[in-house]
């Protein structure tokens, strides 16, 4: 009962002091001063960021940013979300635009150079999305069909090696816009598509009758938000609320969107030994 204990003595900590401990020009003080997070992201891709129906502004980037409001406030709505073009992703955390960036950024040595990322909350691949009603719907039948099989993908320089990492002998059909990939395989022009595995899980989960995750992704890819230089208290605050927010006591608000959003139940998290 002690760690209990502990944490809920902690959750009495006032706003007001957590501030006071952080350097005065960190993101953190300047946050919880302000009383409201602002957060960089997108608005027209699902799963990540899209608006609802209702024409609210949802997705996985979207959770990850109500995670770190509630983290700072314990409420998950004070969180200001500027939508912004991907170009921006990096020039707005910079210039302090935005507190942080989630706009399912992809991990590399050469943007680090400019900011800093976050631990990362996904882990994105290439994955292949079929038809349902298809005999060649999952991997290993893509597989054994050798040249026979076509693959529709985005035209990109590494569209090529990039289908041949797990489909060596299959036909590549490069496509100029994500769309059009997608209308190839429903049109049978393609067997399959190569497109995210986020796209798949989604697509799949929303339109199973549409749409079937082949079962086969590849080429991790990491996404993390990204935090101005320097400040070691603000990137300090994002890294272990997302750790807690995936592998610790307050999973709730994760869990929920990985399930909506992807259609799969996160892994257990046992009690012992730290995997994260």
């Amino acid at each position: 009962m002690a760690g209990l204990a502990t944490a809920g003595a902690l959750t009495a900590v006032s706003a007001e002091k957590a501030a006071a401990q952080a350097a005065s020009d960190s993101v953190l003080r300047t946050a919880l001063d302000r009383g409201k997070l602002i957060v960089g992201t997108g608005s027209t891709n699902a799963p990540w960021h899209f608006e609802n129906d209702a024409g609210e502004l949802v997705g996985m980037d979207i959770t990850m940013g109500r995670i770190l409001a509630k983290g700072l406030f314990d409420d998950p709505t004070k969180v200001e979300f500027v939508t912004q073009d991907p170009a921006q992703r990096i020039p707005n955390v910079t210039t302090n635009k935005v507190d942080i960036t989630i706009q399912f950024m992809t991990m590399t040595a050469q943007r680090s150079q400019l900011i800093h990322f976050s631990r990362p909350y996904y882990v994105e691949g290439v994955a292949l999305l079929t038809l349902p009603g298809s005999e060649n719907k999952t991997f290993d039948k893509l597989l054994a069909n050798g040249a026979a099989t076509r693959i529709s993908i985005l035209q990109n320089v590494d569209a090529e090696s990039s289908v041949h990492f797990a489909l060596p002998q299959a036909q590549v059909l490069q496509i100029d816009t994500q769309a059009n990939v997608l209308q190839a395989l429903e049109s049978k022009r393609a067997d399959a598509a190569a497109v995210d595995l986020s796209t798949v899980r989604w697509l799949a989960s929303r339109n199973p009758d549409k749409y079937f995750d082949a079962g086969k992704s590849w080429y991790s890819m990491l996404y993390g938000a990204a935090v101005r230089q320097g400040d070691l208290d603000w990137l300090t605050f994002v890294n272990q609320t997302f750790t807690i927010a995936m592998f610790g006591h307050e999973t709730a608000l994760y869990d929920a969107a990985f399930k909506e959003y992807f259609g799969q139940e996160p892994p257990p998290r046992h009690p012992g030994f730290p995997v994260i």
